[in-house]
């Protein structure tokens, strides 16, 4: 009984957090750092940081639709995954995040793709 108990509130939790369609602008910032292998800079740490010759931009403008998953937490780290594999492909380790928006799909709100815009660099 007590198994069926505790399946039934994972499941019921499962759920709510599956509801959610998309994360507030703290929530990214602090998760997604931790998701990717490259090194994140906000876009200020970013300018500056080429501006004194520490970074070389690669691309400024990349934009990256996340495969949808089951969660935003799980669209977050699919996002991540395409962040790491785009910083590798330009030949850096470094990214800024530009913006990001979870967009519904065939106008049916609870179902959402993340987007992500951000720039790569070459970080000493």
């Amino acid at each position: 009984m007590i198994r069926y108990t505790c399946l039934a509130v994972i499941s019921f939790i499962f759920l709510l957090n599956s509801c959610a369609t998309s994360m507030s602008p703290s929530q990214v910032n602090s998760l997604l750092p931790r998701m990717t292998k490259a090194k994140f800079y906000s876009q200020i740490q970013a300018e500056e940081s080429i501006k004194s010759g520490g970074c070389k931009l690669l691309v400024s403008e990349r934009k990256y639709r996340a495969p949808i998953g089951i969660s935003t937490s799980s669209d977050l780290k699919n996002g991540a995954r395409g962040i790491d594999e785009w910083v590798n492909i330009d030949g850096g380790n470094a990214y800024f995040l530009k913006n990001y928006q979870w967009i519904p799909l065939d106008g049916a709100e609870s179902k959402t793709q993340l987007t992500i815009e951000f720039g790569t660099m070459l970080c000493n």
